[in-house]
């Protein structure tokens, strides 16, 4: 069977003038200056923005159905099909268009830390500042890798290049479009770098699995006892920030897998949110913006060229891309043992889970399936303020697959190697979004310390009478009242109804988890469970 590439002047396109192969750092930081693509900070980082897209554009996004993704995909709403004819004369369109842009950048590299797994990969670009986020988000190969370097995997952005909706099969000018066959992602119509890096990762969502190998939308650090902890979390929720310990040695930020030899990282960088941010706060993730970084939509000061973090303008979802280079403590490769400790994050936005809990396996199994968390402004199109949402295994948008198959992997290996697991709220006490505050971030890693380092395991607990969920009575550096929610409201009676709400668009969602087991199901809210 012909693929894409060996009918199509891929090659050709690659084999123009124009077309800049694999250039460093430095040389990519004078074509985004010279082209006018960004800005220079004053700590060296590149700054860009990108139009009317600032967040991912999930509606735009589909899957090629063809004879290989009809029988795997799980196919819907998320997972939005396009015929195969469609996607071909769409991408000859797009070649055809590149062809004529004045410059081309290619970078050649991997998805995958552990060499077992690893994914050759090729992003074609526009923009040299795209092409920088690419080099600094994958795993860059050594000299001897490039010169045997054969992409298993082509991503070609072509972000100027405007659909027709009418005639191209897409649902408006932006498209994001993967076609396992052709192992080809074609984006166009939109500019916001994010969706290249989340592109890749839902293809190694497709493939890992089939190898037996658990990918994860999660973060990673381990102890200096070789103790790994994962957290999951969708963007917002504080994966980036809570694995950036500065006790602990960073694996990844956001995507990683689960073999039988361990965690290992998918990527080679971190893509971390900028809103609010501070040295004092976050130091690591502030100290990694310096040469080399790329900034998008972070507002500067015109004469001085410093970020304005608090700036809004543009949107909340502001973004930092760096190396892990520029983190100093991290694991080189990104590669440790299997996780002690998992935690799932949610943003809380009706202010009534508890700030933190352990979870039983079942309960670990239906938080994990449930994925509850708000989505916060900026991380999608009309996203403006905290809105509560399901998302199967905390990354469901990026799940080729059905999320059973993800979760069933996830319990066995729980039971395999034994991990702790934890559910934490990250967003709001004392209220709802509007009028409660959100959780300082002190009292979440005071939390997160003491659930890794053993120190809740011989806590006297109490059930939350609403979740059935086993919430520590004190914990050292917080405060006890803040461990019980009902108490952090001055409206207990609007704290119930608040709870009750939520408990009850838990069981409406797990509705359509059918296979589930009588066990996982009963390990969800005890309150309106049937």
């Amino acid at each position: 069977m012909s693929t894409i590439n060996q009918m199509s002047n891929l090659n050709q396109l690659k084999s123009q003038a124009n077309v800049q192969h694999q250039l460093s750092v430095p040389q990519l930081v004078e074509k985004i200056l010279s082209r006018n693509e960004g800005t220079l900070t004053n700590s060296g980082a590149i700054q860009a923005t990108t139009g009317e897209y600032t967040g991912r554009s999930p509606q735009d996004k589909f899957i090629v159905l063809d004879e290989q993704s009809s029988q795997y995909v799980n196919w819907g709403k998320t997972n939005q099909s396009i015929d195969d004819d469609a996607f071909v004369k769409l991408y000859h369109k797009v070649l055809d268009y590149l062809k004529n842009r004045d410059e081309l950048f290619v970078f050649n590299g991997f998805a995958g830390a552990d060499e077992r797994y690893r994914l050759p990969i090729q992003v074609i670009n526009e923009f040299a500042w795209h092409n920088l986020f690419s080099q600094q988000m994958f795993i860059q190969p050594n000299q001897q890798e490039l010169n045997h370097h054969e992409a298993e995997f082509t991503v070609v952005s072509a972000p100027t290049f405007k659909a027709a909706p009418e005639t191209d099969g897409t649902n408006s000018e932006t498209f994001i479009i993967i076609s396992f066959k052709h192992r080809i992602v074609l984006i166009g119509g939109t500019e916001y770098a994010g969706e290249i890096k989340k592109s890749i990762f839902s293809v190694m969502n497709y493939i890992l699995p089939r190898q037996n190998v658990l990918s994860m939308h999660c973060s990673a650090n381990v102890g200096k006892e070789g103790d790994v902890a994962l957290f999951f979390g969708l963007s917002g929720t504080g994966k980036t920030t809570l694995s950036a310990d500065p006790e602990r040695k960073l694996i990844g930020d956001d995507e990683h897998s689960w073999s039988n030899y361990g965690i290992s990282n998918i990527e080679g960088g971190c893509y971390a949110k900028c809103i609010n941010l501070s040295s004092e706060k976050e130091p690591q993730i502030f100290d990694a913006i310096r040469f080399g970084a790329v900034l998008e939509n972070v507002i500067l000061d015109q004469n001085s060229h410093q970020p304005d973090y608090d700036n809004t303008t543009l949107t909340e979802n502001t973004r930092a891309a760096y190396p892990l280079s520029h983190i100093k403590n991290t694991v080189k490769p990104s590669i440790a043992g299997h996780p002690n400790a998992i935690v799932f994050l949610t943003a809380d936005a009706t202010g009534v889970l508890p700030p933190i809990s352990r979870l039983t396996k079942e309960q670990a199994m239906y938080h994990f399936l449930s994925g509850y968390t708000s989505k916060l402004a900026g991380t999608e199109r009309g996203i403006t303020s905290p809105q509560a949402t399901f998302s199967a295994c905390f990354g469901s948008p990026f799940l080729p697959l059905a999320p059973s198959v993800y979760a069933e992997m996830l319990g066995e290996k729980i039971d395999q190697f034994n991990s702790d697991v934890y559910l934490v709220n990250t967003g709001w006490t004392g209220g709802a979004y509007g009028e409660g505050t959100r959780m300082k971030l002190s009292h979440t890693r005071s939390m997160i310390h003491a659930a890794l380092e053993g120190e809740l395991n011989s806590v006297e607990t109490y059930i939350d009478p609403v979740f059935g969920l086993q919430v520590p009575i004190n914990c050292p550096g917080v405060p006890d009242d803040v461990l019980i929610p009902r108490k952090t409201w001055k409206d207990s009676k609007a704290y119930d109804q608040k709870a009750h709400e939520l408990a009850q668009k838990f069981h409406e969602n797990f509705k359509q988890f059918t296979k589930a087991s009588p066990d996982i199901r009963e390990a969800g809210p005890a309150y309106g469970r049937q």
